[in-house]
């Protein structure tokens, strides 16, 4: 993996949230650190922007009962702020654990468009409370977690069908790949590499078509 590619999976894997502050921007890894809402967070793309997306990441370098329990209170208070510098429409991704706080937040909703990737330590009831559109993007080898199979995403997809046309699903499965693929994965391996690459143009053409 080159370097800007590493410095922003070390970003996914460290902080709660990063923001793409435009999400048709091209990530580089070129960003800052900031306070937003009382939180640290890293945001790259251009400041004039009227998206933003948080990702969400998974429990690497975070404690498990802040992440767990405390997620959903520290979003809101980011949210607000997100939207007091002008953002109008928020997108949120989930990896791994920060699955569970992304399914929270299209519940109200506060935000308009939602990606989960591998997602662990969410339910079906958790699903059913969806309101925006979700993608699910898993692997065909994810083992990790009950909650991150393809048999229980093609589930998730099928709860959400009776919610159709509001909320859209969209579901794809990457041949080979396994728990963590999206960010954790050997930069030698050029499947793997391709996997992760796809997934991310998969998760912002969603944001694309959903916050625009």
């Amino acid at each position: 993996m080159d370097k800007n590619k590493q410095s922003m999976a070390d970003h996914w894997l460290k902080l709660l949230f990063c923001l793409l502050v435009a999400v048709n921007t091209q990530v580089n890894g070129k960003g800052q650190e900031l306070k937003i809402g009382g939180l640290n967070a890293y945001v790259t793309g251009p400041n004039n922007s009227k998206n933003a997306v948080i990702l969400a990441s998974d429990v690497f370098g975070y404690n498990v009962t802040h992440l767990r329990e405390k997620g959903i209170e520290d979003a809101k208070p980011l949210i607000k702020a997100l939207k007091s510098k002008g953002i109008t429409k928020i997108g949120a991704a989930g990896f791994c654990w920060g699955a569970k706080l992304t399914v929270d937040l299209t519940k109200s909703p506060c935000v308009q468009a939602a990606v989960l990737l591998h997602p662990t330590h969410i339910t079906n009831q958790d699903i059913a409370g969806v309101n925006v559109p979700i993608s699910f993007l898993g692997g065909q080898n994810d083992t990790g977690s009950k909650t991150a199979s393809p048999s229980a995403l093609h589930q998730y997809v099928a709860i959400l069908e009776a919610k159709r046309p509001k909320v859209d699903t969209y579901i794809e499965i990457f041949e080979g790949a396994k728990h963590g693929w999206t960010t954790k994965y050997n930069d030698t391996d050029a499947p793997a590499v391709e996997r992760a690459a796809k997934a991310r143009t998969k998760m912002l053409d969603w944001f694309n078509k959903y916050l625009k």
